[in-house]
């Protein structure tokens, strides 16, 4: 026996993301309504989160307003709608905003300076071959002073050399953190362990965090979580039930259970949960199932099972098994 406790996890420095409007945006095109998002933004305030994303800052012309929501776009004036003349100061939450490489989002003229926005933080998200132009992304924010970070999507189908080279180009940005992301909830323990310890050497010396962002494909969102805090990583994301795009993220009821950073207190979480959160589920589906199950052990991308799900028999595991077998 150790006479160690790795998972008694208090470390001031770790910080919490939630990425519920941001992250459940996708299942409902970002048509979360102004009630919706200022209850969450109120629980993170009083839950002591650290940041709260309340969406993307993507691009007018390819996501219309007629069919996406305000937090598709975090206008300006969107956000002071909801959150006022929000200042982290004021209320110990950061706001932050994802913009996307590769065309979703027209950053160069979309993000404004800091000093005219209530926006605390812009996370760059990129796939592996998209990193230059996130590398460009993160410094034209930096230069505008917001915080950053580099979120390096689908990451389970990426190569090792592919990987080195990525993290070679984000050591030499200003990102405050660089993230792993298992966008296909495929990954296990051990891979945790290999891509933790991967990123935090290649950031050494650099100031930068490793942080994690789970998807719950395999049911394994918290517990990779919490493998990535053990092994050092000081920015982990959750979102509120686990709301996200197909199997959901870790949860953040869960994650605050956790933790034992006293700052963080579960009442308010559990309170918008059960009065904002839970009743999107009559008209939403995610979190885990058998089809999302399915594509996260094959690592694919869930969107076939969560186009199955919204079909007529979204509870025909087998029909769905057949098919995706059929594909191999």
């Amino acid at each position: 026996m150790t006479d160690k406790a790795p998972w008694i996890t208090y470390r001031p420095e770790l910080k919490v993301t939630d990425c519920t409007i941001r992250d459940g945006g996708l299942i409902n095109d970002s048509q979360f309504t102004d009630e919706q998002v200022g209850a969450v933004y109120r629980a993170c305030i009083d839950a002591g989160i650290d940041y709260m994303e309340i969406g993307y800052k993507n691009s007018h012309k390819q996501f219309p307003k007629d069919k996406y929501g305000p937090w598709r776009h975090c206008d300006e004036e969107d956000l002071r709608r909801v959150v006022g003349d929000h200042t982290a100061e004021a209320t110990g939450l950061k706001l932050c905003a994802m913009a996307d490489a590769g065309g979703k989002s027209d950053w160069k003229s979309q993000i404004g300076p800091a000093k005219d926005s209530v926006l605390d933080m812009i996370r760059v998200a990129c796939y592996v071959h998209q990193i230059s132009e996130a590398a460009e992304m993160v410094q034209h924010c930096h230069d505008l002073g917001y915080e950053t970070t580099i979120n390096i999507m689908a990451i389970s189908v990426v190569s090792e050399a592919e990987i080195d080279q990525a993290l070679e180009i984000v050591a030499r940005t200003p990102a405050k953190a660089v993230v792993v992301v298992d966008s296909f909830g495929n990954l296990y323990r051990e891979q945790i362990d290999h891509l933790v310890r991967k990123y935090t050497a290649a950031v050494e010396g650099t100031g930068m965090d490793v942080g994690m962002h789970a998807h719950n494909n395999l049911q394994l969102a918290f517990a990779n979580t919490v493998e990535a805090i053990i092994l050092g990583s000081n920015r982990v994301d959750a979102t509120m039930l686990g709301l996200g795009r197909g199997a959901g993220n870790c949860p953040m009821e869960i994650l605050l259970g956790f933790l034992r950073n006293p700052k963080f207190k579960l009442r308010p979480v559990i309170d918008v949960i059960q009065n904002t959160i839970l009743p999107i589920k009559k008209d939403f589906d995610w979190g885990p199932s058998i089809p999302y199950n399915i594509t996260g052990q094959m690592n694919r991308h869930p969107r076939a099972a969560m186009a199955f799900r919204e079909g007529d028999t979204p509870d025909d595991y087998l029909t769905f098994y057949d098919q995706t077998m059929a594909d191999i």
